[in-house]
């Protein structure tokens, strides 16, 4: 019935009246209170769009490794950089400085913060080292950073795990086998 057009009630119409189905009880009692239907959505849904989000695609352009941070993170409370981006150069905009210029400051900014993050945690490290503990791991790392993090124990279980390796090995040896099996054969 997926192929006919309207709901549960016009289907069923159709299908007693082609003599395809015998008549449901609840046809007549559909037919008097028929369920309610709700509008649709005319054509297709366009996609949502930001004021900043000009500016975010601007600055993934500029600054193509910040494309692995979410644009929008649901859980977390800092917005990644390139949202904060997009919105100091709406609010210098809206104070009526020029857009060149508002980007070329926002992205200053970026700049600026970007390296004093990297000088605390620099000196982070050498107040750790100077007490002679191990220091921290980097409270800012790069997103690629926190991806590689994420996937390590996977990529340590496929070489140190012994079911993982013992599986690779078969998988080998039946391989190899079956490359035997094609050379003796002549199946080339």
């Amino acid at each position: 019935m997926s192929f006919m057009k309207g709901d549960l009630l016009t289907k069923t119409r159709k299908l007693v009246k082609g003599l395809a189905k015998v008549e449901p009880l609840w046809l007549k009692a559909m037919e008097q209170a028929p369920p309610v239907t709700f509008p649709r959505a005319e054509g297709t849904i366009k996609p949502m769009s930001l004021p900043e989000d000009v500016y975010i695609k601007k600055f993934y352009k500029k600054y193509p490794d910040s494309k692995y941070q979410d644009p929008i993170k649901i859980s977390g409370f800092n917005p990644p950089p390139a949202r904060l981006f997009g919105w100091r150069v709406l609010e210098l905009t809206e104070q009526g400085v020029s857009e060149e210029e508002a980007m070329a400051l926002a992205d200053m900014e970026y700049r600026s913060e970007k390296k004093a993050r990297k000088e605390a945690y620099s000196r982070l490290k050498q107040i750790a080292k100077l007490q002679g503990k191990k220091p921290l791991p980097n409270p800012y790392p790069s997103a690629i950073k926190e991806i590689q993090a994420k996937e390590k124990k996977f990529v340590d279980d496929r070489f140190h795990n012994p079911e993982t390796v013992k599986l690779a090995e078969k998988m080998r040896e039946e391989r190899a086998a079956d490359w035997q099996n094609r050379r003796g054969a002549g199946d080339w």
